[in-house]
């Protein structure tokens, strides 16, 4: 019942103009940023890792905007679920090459790190661009919460999405047929098919699944990065210049470049990147947890 209730406030909220939106979600994420003190911690911790050389003041004035942004990307979800097409493209601006995968002879992987405006991203290469989109998805605990997700990520039409637990046979043989995969590179999922890779120097369990499919299917790939503006502005995603020599034959070098990469777009605009997810939560063996 409150999984119900709750979408359909998000519903609701959907109707109003972004910039009233805009001002609910900011004070919502002032109010979790005082309320949520696990995720809390744990952004402020990551912020710790991450930027060691700012003071403690500094990280967490970053951490309270984040909080502002988080909550945001969350109540603005409604518009990406229910949303008319038209309403999603006056909204969305997008910069760059964003039909590189309509015209590649070789098949596209958007690599898309986990800034807040991640679904934006994902609605835009719907919007603005014929390629069909794939992607892998996780599924949710919460069956109502799930078919909703499903539902509103596939809505606007040429879009697949591929059961993380499933055969990757089935996303192969997608990209191989051209359409272009939505990757999302930079997430904890463990030691499987992962290594530990520096990331803001802190060594980061991390997945050589990009820099592998890439060389096996010889694809081109493009970062997309998503960012969500101030007020009634709405977003802006940036489809950037491949990466230059991506991918070699060397999965870990590819990958440390990778999140080199990430990096420098955090630095731009910090307080948008996921911080309340545990990134170092995989250690190396006998090493203790940086999170307490």
């Amino acid at each position: 019942m409150g999984t119900r209730i709750g979408l359909a406030l998000l519903w609701l909220l959907h109707l109003l103009p972004l910039a009233l939106q805009a001002a609910i979600g900011s004070s919502v994420g002032r109010l979790l940023y005082a309320l949520a003190r696990s995720r809390r911690r744990i952004a402020l911790r990551n912020l710790e890792l991450c930027f060691p050389e700012k003071s403690a003041a500094e990280r967490e004035t970053i951490a309270r905007e984040h909080f502002r942004w988080l909550a945001r990307s969350l109540l603005e979800r409604g518009l990406l679920w229910w949303a008319p097409r038209e309403r999603l493209m006056k909204l969305i601006h997008v910069e760059g090459d964003v039909t590189l995968a309509e015209r590649s002879d070789k098949p596209v992987m958007w690599l898309v790190p986990h800034f807040l405006a991640l679904d934006v991203a994902g609605s835009s290469v719907l919007l603005f661009q014929k390629r069909k989109g794939i992607s892998i998805y996780q599924e949710q605990s919460n069956p109502v919460m799930d078919a909703v997700i499903r539902k509103g990520r596939l809505r606007l039409g040429n879009a697949e999405i591929f059961p993380r637990d499933d055969s990757a046979k089935a996303l192969f043989r997608a990209i191989r047929k051209g359409d272009a995969f939505f990757n999302l590179p930079d997430m904890d999922f463990g030691e499987r098919d992962a290594a530990f890779v520096p990331f803001f120097g802190v060594p980061a369990a991390t997945l050589l699944a990009p820099s592998r499919l890439a060389k096996a299917l010889d694809m081109v790939v493009q970062p997309v990065i998503g960012e969500v503006l101030p007020g009634g502005r709405g977003y802006v995603v940036r489809f950037m210049d491949p990466l230059p020599g991506f991918p070699t034959d060397d999965a870990y070098a590819d990958t440390a470049a990778l999140n080199r990469y990430i990096e420098t777009q955090i630095r731009a605009m910090p307080a948008q990147y996921l911080w309340v997810h545990k990134r170092f939560k995989t250690r190396p063996a006998g090493e203790p947890s940086l999170y307490g």
